[in-house]
């Protein structure tokens, strides 16, 4: 069994059955960032100064791996670590401290090697730092208040138990020679393929990447929280471009992210991929531009387009960043007001939980046991029968909301705000895609139109965009932008959402899970973009090694 951390009077959180208690560990950069922390705490005050009521120490341990081929030929390859301490230093009390909502604290660089004196002095002067800066804002902070006839009721901060727990260190594990040799050859596959050799010479760019991450996180506070855990995402990618005959350029993303390595696409499947891209991206080139009349009704969006327009509309407006001082929103973002009222049809529900490691038999890159201010993760309704019910909250209070969720979360060397995990959007009443499709074909002979059905996403842009013909042919078209595809659109224009779970995995500074099925918009409008194209290139580019042969 694994011993308790030898500071008994450190609680241990047994609320989850997930964290275990806090093993004993030698760690030689945990034991500084304790050190340290117990010498500021008895020491840190300025003659006449309020002692500060909270310090926090977080160590940072980013490692990183990228290599990039383009046209068949590696560009590029880098592999770097650095390690950041971030120290965050509260005056005043629970109620009422110096935080302005805007990152508080100071950074500094930590030592790469694990010198526990270097890393004591980083954090010495990083506390000192923080300290002044905490002073100056705390009183800037009362002045300020004095000209508002009332302040909020919310605490400045929520106080949480203390957590121990203590995870194995993760590293960077990955066949870099492998990977090199997969990307230069799909970089390079344009050229070299039967299938789309034919086409080569429209082919303005085409690059392949391999991205590895691995951050081992430290976290002390003056509450009594000792943790230290790690994540790591991986990521293959495929991109390649030109123009169509009328100079628009046109573009093809595509590759997978994971939580390791082994996890990635397989090189057939990564290969395959790459060409279906090629494929697409010509007869992208061939399509027709959509209709220059606006048109307002039916779209279907795939499992893959609907994680982008709710990542991009619904994820960030219940992340609940705290509102400026002397405003009485409860939070900021489109659903500042809308506690308990409608968001989504009634059909539909939302829980971010990121507990949950894995779905579908795929890891969940959003996952964690401990969020980033050293609070226990914690699976939250946040949307029941269409109702917004909660939000996504760290330990900065929002009215409605005196206490963490364990949804603070940290990019390396940043503040901690308030973020999802794994956020998963499903239906009460799901139906097959067969039957979606079939809805949308309704709707198209119902209304004697052609309708539309969008398959993947650019940004907020439709990428492979079809004209759904009342006969129940396809027709890829491009182009394109949504227009009025806004909050109001989710919760009065869905009217249908498959079984079909997309997994959308974001390697981002965040890391973060979005599972969303196929949905049925009822009325979506569609216009013509008005971007001005761009002259298409002089003369041909050079000839490929399979063309001179």
């Amino acid at each position: 069994m694994k011993k308790l951390l030898q500071r008994s009077s450190i609680l241990c959180v047994l609320a989850l059955a997930t964290i275990p208690c806090a093993a004993q560990t030698d760690d030689p950069m945990l034991k500084a960032m304790q050190a340290e922390l117990e010498r500021e705490k008895a020491q840190l005050v300025l003659p006449g100064m309020q002692r500060p009521y909270f310090i926090e120490y977080r160590l940072d341990d980013f490692s990183s791996y990228e290599a990039v081929a383009n046209y068949g030929a590696l560009t590029r390859e880098e592999e770097g670590r650095q390690r950041v301490v971030r120290v965050t230093v509260r005056v005043g009390d629970y109620i009422t401290d110096s935080s302005t909502g805007r990152g508080d604290g100071a950074v500094q660089l930590a030592p790469g090697d694990n010198d526990p004196v270097a890393l004591r002095y980083a954090l010495w002067t990083a506390t000192d730092e923080a300290y002044k800066n905490a002073l100056r804002t705390y009183s800037a902070k009362l002045a300020a208040m004095q000209q508002f006839q009332s302040v909020r009721a919310e605490k400045d901060f929520s106080q949480e138990k203390p957590v121990q727990h203590i995870e194995p260190l993760r590293k960077l594990e990955i066949d870099r020679k492998e990977w090199r040799k997969r990307i230069i050859e799909a970089s390079g596959l344009y050229a070299t393929d039967p299938g789309v050799r034919t086409f080569a010479d429209q082919i303005q760019y085409s690059t392949a990447n391999i991205r590895a991450m691995t951050l081992n996180r430290y976290l002390v506070n003056t509450e009594g929280t000792v943790v230290r855990y790690g994540l790591s995402g991986y990521n293959n990618a495929i991109s390649v471009g030109g123009q169509a005959p009328d100079g628009m350029r046109l573009a093809r993303d595509n590759g997978s992210v994971a939580v390791t390595a082994n996890e990635l696409e397989s090189w057939p499947e990564f290969r395959k991929q790459v060409i279906d891209d090629l494929k697409s991206l010509d007869a992208l080139r061939k399509a027709p531009l959509v209709d220059a009349e606006d048109y307002h009704g039916p779209v279907l969006f795939s499992g893959d387009a609907a994680s982008d327009v709710m990542n991009r509309l619904f994820v960030g407006n219940v992340e609940a960043d705290r509102p400026e001082l002397g405003t009485t929103a409860r939070t900021r973002g489109a659903y500042s007001s809308s506690f308990k009222a409608r968001v989504l049809p009634e059909f539909m529900s939302v829980v971010d939980n990121p507990l949950e490691t894995k779905f579908s038999g795929r890891s969940l890159l959003g996952a964690y046991l401990i969020d980033d201010e050293g609070v226990p993760a914690q699976s939250v309704d946040i949307v029941t029968n269409g109702r917004l019910d909660n939000y996504l909250i760290g330990r900065e209070p929002i009215k409605d909301f005196p206490s963490s969720n364990g949804h603070g979360r940290a990019a390396p060397g940043a503040p901690a705000h308030s973020r999802s995990g794994v956020m998963v959007f499903k239906s009460n009443h799901p139906v097959s895609v067969a039957d979606l499709n079939n809805r949308l074909l309704g709707m198209a002979k119902e209304q004697k139109r052609d309708v539309y059905a969008v398959e993947t996403m650019g940004g907020e842009v439709p990428r492979l965009l079809y004209l759904v013909h009342p006969d129940g042919n396809r027709q890829l078209v491009r182009g394109a932008v949504f227009d009025e595809l806004d909050n109001r659109s989710l919760r009065s224009e869905i009217l249908a959402a498959g079984d079909d779970p997309y997994v959308n995995n974001s390697l981002g500074a965040v890391p973060q899970t979005t599972i969303v099925p196929s949905l049925l918009f009822g009325d979506i409008g569609v216009k013509r973009a008005t971007e001005e194209q761009q002259k298409l290139p002089y003369y041909p580019p050079p000839q490929t090694k399979s063309s001179q042969n």
